[in-house]
């Protein structure tokens, strides 16, 4: 009984490491695909590397905020906003690297049971009939979204600082671009997946 706790558990992270990309291509895959899988990917953690240190600046104003509040009663007025900006910028930048890892929410309480085949149909006709025409739809709403804010020279109206809300408007535009490039790669496992029944550099 103590052991089925544990079991489901790891079930559950080889289901999300499986997804890291970083294992040996299989011999027979065609090696423009194997290319693509471990560019893309290598590309999406390059990505998350870079965007990770995004919390450093996030920890200071948040901090620098706490004690200019509790200790010298001068709270500031951009702690807000930079505050939410930059976990915005975090969490889009860093979509792309979170997809390449597996860990976004899915539901893996029926999908761990499905044999690998299944599992790699399953996602990779989600991925063509609405991840990508999804992200295509968003993309370009977000380009006119982005263009609008610039030649607006559009403020924030939430605090009395008002900074210009551009940056973080295109910071989702760039995770966008992001999530596109490495659903690619995860289309490309999710077929070899459901050809081959395994998935492309999954740790044996």
């Amino acid at each position: 009984m103590t052991d089925e706790p544990s079991k489901l558990d790891i079930s559950d992270e080889m289901i999300a490491e499986r997804r890291g990309g970083s294992g040996n291509m299989p011999d027979d895959m065609p090696s423009w695909m194997a290319k693509s899988i471990i560019n893309i990917d290598k590309f999406s953690k390059w990505v998350g590397n870079i965007v990770c240190w995004i919390l450093m600046p996030l920890i200071f104003a948040m901090t620098y905020e706490v004690l200019a509040r509790k200790l010298f009663l001068a709270p500031t007025i951009w702690a807000y906003d930079i505050s939410r900006f930059l976990y915005g910028a975090l969490f889009m930048l860093g979509a792309g690297y979170a997809l390449s890892r597996g860990v976004h929410i899915r539901a893996d309480f029926l999908y761990r049971n499905f044999k690998t085949k299944t599992q790699g149909k399953i996602d990779f006709w989600l991925y063509l009939l609405f991840y990508f025409p999804g992200l295509v739809v968003f993309l370009y709403m977000t380009i006119g979204y982005v263009g609008e804010s610039i030649q607006r020279g559009e403020r924030g109206m939430d605090t009395t600082w008002m900074p210009y809300m551009w940056p973080i408007k295109t910071c989702l535009l760039i995770g966008i671009i992001f999530l596109l490039i490495q659903g690619i790669s995860e289309l490309f496992k999710s077929y070899w997946a459901a050809k081959k029944g395994e998935w492309p550099g999954e740790s044996k």
